[in-house]
């Protein structure tokens, strides 16, 4: 499996990002140093279809998937895109406040933590439907781990197409998102104008 080794504060800075997206409470002091150079149409268009990738940590032929599968959609391509990322198992988990980082809540699904309508799901790509429930393995429940994540993730603002029990470690997906409820700064109009062409 491919993995994407560039450290994340460094990644964000580069795309203009705030590491608060990814549930990173960091923050980086330096500055990017780019002398004043006008980023071209090309660019500002590549550049967020990188944040898209990098925020919900999906690779490129996957993306391109979920962009193929969106423009099949009825609806705005972009809006569909983004609701597609939105409702990925391991977000919703992160979203859930049952992971503090994105990539924790993948480790979490691959290492079969995960019940969906109470079968056993271990694939982070798995597309979450209206009315499903998402909860953490009885036998998982326990673990210190799962302590450790609700103290930091408790006071985290859970989005209202989601219902979370906290205390169970168990969640509801209420309705599927609408592209008002997505607080993640990508412009998707851009990245469809870039798959356009």
């Amino acid at each position: 499996m491919a993995v994407n080794r560039v450290p994340v504060l460094k990644r964000c800075r580069s795309l203009g990002l705030d590491p608060i997206y990814l549930g990173i409470d960091k923050k980086s002091n330096r500055q990017l140093k780019r002398s004043n150079r006008k980023v071209s149409e090309y660019g500002l268009q590549l550049r967020e279809k990188q944040k898209a990738k990098f925020i919900y940590g999906v690779l490129e032929k996957p993306f391109r998937n979920y962009y193929k599968k969106a423009d099949r959609m009825p609806g705005m391509t972009g809006t569909n895109l983004m609701v597609m990322l939105e409702t990925r198992l391991d977000n919703v988990i992160f979203r859930l406040g049952f992971a503090r980082t994105r990539k924790e809540a993948r480790q979490i699904v691959d290492h079969k933590h995960v019940l969906v309508n109470g079968k056993q799901v271990n694939i982070p790509s798995y597309l979450v439907k209206a009315g499903d429930t998402i909860e953490i393995k009885e036998k998982c429940k326990g673990s210190q781990r799962y302590k450790d994540i609700l103290e930091v993730t408790g006071g985290r603002l859970v989005p209202e197409w989601l219902e979370a029990d906290q205390e169970a470690l168990r969640g509801t997906v209420k309705e599927l998102p609408a592209r008002e409820a997505i607080d993640v700064p990508v412009n998707e109009v851009l990245i469809v104008e870039l798959y356009s062409k």
